[in-house]
């Protein structure tokens, strides 16, 4: 079920970013009275397919992509010199047509993300905290370099972190790279020197640091010691008996080692601190008082229309900024390429978001959808930024490049394009197991 489910996923997904991308061509093409003959969802053979018009709208065989076929589109096309041919238009109008399927996978991101956001769902409250270390893991690199619980972390790199969720956007792409961590130790200002470790399947750069994490109330037994005591969904811990910030873990230790004692626990209740006193006993076979509890405390987003919007923005422009740094760090080698992601670790993301819902699923999806917008502005001749930036060149130069030219651009960006194709469908072959097994140097 689970194959089953990452392949719909996947299709449903690529298909909605395709769509779009390729509709931003045609209604551009359109408007600027080019005449359009073929909108392809998918390359080679065709499978099914209707004309209306002048243009044939069809399915192909492969759905890693799409295209739309203008008249007089190409130099060695048959041309007539006619009005509503694509090189019949001015520079700017033909830069229109190819910036506009870009501009389309831009827009859904922001669209669906402030869609997803406007439904309201619930975040760890942690991420928007300053970087405070609650916890250094026995294996952490942070911790070996010696960073300790209590330190903020104040920048990476030169680049301030004012919160845990840009920590982690400075750490994650950069995996077994050497990095300056800028910590504010009891006033004083320390640097460490930190490589951060790979981790998981996708190879995300890990310092073993974790935040403070406050456990969070999110459901009661009727009738047992917590309700007695008190406490109510929503309920944060912030101390269990003369321990403060104690962690998810600890206060489960706590309350089985306070069986028919009572347990003083102080949470916050509306931003508000009051101490109240359970005591644990034992329900079934475990010493326990009765109430279900989050590792972390969750903060419920419930914005407004024009809210949700401006959250979009602002989501997207901190996904931007770290694909721009990925990318930038793949020439750096500040950023592995074992990263990089292919259509078999999209579909397993879209199969795992598409379990967890919807909302899960529309966030992936606006998430690939910003890449892909991206990704086609870069200036590599066969992507719509290489075709902008030929454009660009020519009208810098006030003369177009001859066909051996072009040609030679082309191929260009098509080995390119070809040897991060391999690259990628290697990264995601490794990432099957059995397939890693077979792999003597792996």
């Amino acid at each position: 079920m689970p194959i089953v489910t990452s392949i719909l996923a996947f299709v449903f997904v690529l298909g909605v970013l395709i769509f779009v991308h390729e509709l931003g061509h045609f209604l551009m093409a359109r408007r600027i009275g080019v005449r359009v003959l073929t909108f392809s969802l998918g390359f080679g053979p065709k499978l099914i397919g209707f004309r209306r018009g002048e243009t044939e709208y069809c399915i192909s065989a492969v759905p890693l992509g799409g295209y739309v076929k203008m008249a007089g589109e190409n130099p060695d096309d048959v041309r007539t010199g006619a009005s509503d041919e694509f090189l019949s238009k001015p520079k700017w109008q033909r830069f229109q047509v190819l910036v506009m399927g870009p501009v389309m996978n831009l827009a859904l991101a922001v669209i669906v993300m402030a869609v997803v956001l406007y439904q309201g769902a619930p975040a760890p409250a942690f991420e928007q905290q300053a970087v405070i270390v609650g916890l250094a893991t026995d294996q952490s690199t942070g911790k070996a370099a010696g960073i300790q619980p209590g330190d903020r972390i104040v920048s990476i790199d030169g680049k301030p972190v004012e919160n845990w969720e840009q920590y982690y956007m400075e750490v994650m792409p950069k995996a077994n790279r050497q990095i300056s961590v800028m910590v504010d130790r009891g006033g004083q200002t320390l640097e460490f020197k930190v490589v951060p470790t790979s981790v998981g399947k996708y190879a995300l750069g890990d310092l073993g640091l974790l935040p403070v994490m406050h456990p969070q109330v999110t459901s009661l037994q009727p009738g047992a010691p917590a309700i007695e005591a008190g406490l109510r969904p929503g309920d944060v811990v912030m101390a269990a008996g003369s321990e403060r910030n104690v962690a998810h873990k600890r206060l489960v230790e706590l309350i089985k080692a306070s069986e028919g004692k009572p347990l003083p626990v102080v949470i916050k209740r509306n931003g508000v601190e009051q101490q109240i006193t359970v005591t644990p006993r034992r329900l079934g076979e475990a010493v326990m008082i009765g109430a279900q509890l989050s590792a972390f405390e969750l903060r419920t987003i419930e914005p407004g229309p024009v809210e949700a919007l401006t959250m979009s923005v602002e989501q997207n422009w901190t996904w931007a900024r770290l694909i721009v740094q990925t990318l930038g760090g793949l020439f750096t080698r500040e950023t592995s390429v074992k990263q990089l992601m292919g259509p078999v670790a999209i579909a397993d993301l879209s199969g795992t978001a598409a379990e967890q819902g919807l909302l899960q699923l529309f966030s992936l999806m606006a998430m690939i959808s910003l890449n892909l917008g991206l990704l086609n502005l870069m200036p590599i001749p066969v992507l719509d930024g290489g075709h902008i930036a030929i454009l660009a060149l020519e009208g810098v130069s006030r003369r177009d490049f001859s066909m051996k030219v072009k040609e030679k651009m082309l191929l260009a960006g098509f080995v390119l394009l070809l040897m991060l194709m391999v690259t990628v469908i290697y990264n995601d072959l490794m990432r099957i197991q059995w397939i890693e097994k077979l792999v003597p140097w792996r």
